[in-house]
């Protein structure tokens, strides 16, 4: 395992990797800690913060471009972005069902199974915990 290839990445891959950590991080603390307690909305709120930071960001990773400087894994960007607000406005209005479900359901995908998919050969994580020095290149300036 080497944090070199991480390091020598674009700026924006660094600070998409280091936003999706911490927020994996925090949603696992979330998952064990006490719902409802102030610790849990502090905590949430952070963590709301990071998913935010971790989809914008997300917008200038562009190492595998469909369309344009986009590819599939970016309308994961959009249901982010739009599931982050629902989630929160659904815990203020105590409906503890709702905020539950779609918080899950964004660490779940976009944490859990899209963080997966960095591991996959060729891909920056791949490299950083299985060792490798792929190429990346950014397919659109």
């Amino acid at each position: 395992m080497s944090l070199t290839p991480l390091l020598q990445a674009d700026p924006e891959i660094r600070v998409h990797a280091v936003a999706a950590i911490a927020a994996f991080l925090l949603g696992v603390f979330q998952f064990a800690s006490v719902k409802g307690s102030r610790a849990h909305r502090a905590v949430g709120w952070l963590w709301v913060v990071l998913m935010a930071g971790v989809a914008l960001s997300s917008l200038f990773v562009n190492t595998t471009c469909t369309f344009g400087p986009f590819s599939w894994i970016h309308l994961l960007t959009l249901v982010t972005l739009v599931t982050l607000p629902f989630a929160v406005l659904a815990a203020r209005r105590h409906q503890v069902s709702r905020h539950a479900t779609m918080m899950i359901s964004l660490f779940t995908g976009a944490l859990v199974i899209a963080g997966a998919f960095t591991f996959v050969p060729g891909r920056i994580m791949h490299d950083v915990a299985f060792g490798g020095a792929s190429h990346h290149e950014r397919c659109f300036p």
